[in-house]
């Protein structure tokens, strides 16, 4: 494997992980929402008292998929910069983590360009050493 090949793939290898990890909490955050706003299901500190009630789970929910998103954006600006992609697809690897469900469409989607696009990076670094 050449440093390219090898700098690709674990990219895309931390991407890929992190995509799934952010898809899953944003489908268990999707569900606290749902569970929250229209079937009225909290999850407060103190039921009997609503009004110095505080949201327990939709916070903590929230506040752990906005800091696993900051690391899935990380994964995917390394992953787009080591593959040289457009700017297009990198924004359509950004709006994968914050629809719901769409991560999980968009990850084959990305090794599939990444299969494509790989053996052109690796010859023209082939190239570049020759």
């Amino acid at each position: 494997m050449t440093s390219v090949e090898t700098k690709a793939r674990t990219a895309f290898s931390r991407y890929r992980i992190m995509a799934f990890v952010t898809g899953t909490l944003l489908l268990v955050l999707t569900l606290e929402m749902v569970l929250k706003y229209i079937f009225q299901l909290n999850g407060l500190e103190e039921p009997g008292n609503w009004l110095s009630a505080r949201p327990v789970l939709g916070t903590w929910i929230a506040i752990v998929h906005g800091w696993i998103y900051v690391f899935y954006l990380i994964t995917v600006f390394a992953l787009w910069s080591h593959m040289r992609w457009s700017f297009g697809r990198m924004v359509v690897l950004i709006i994968a983590g914050v629809i719901p469900v769409m991560s999980f469409i968009v990850e084959p989607n990305a090794k599939k360009w990444m299969e494509a696009d790989l053996p052109a990076l690796i010859a023209k670094e082939e190239g570049v050493h020759e």
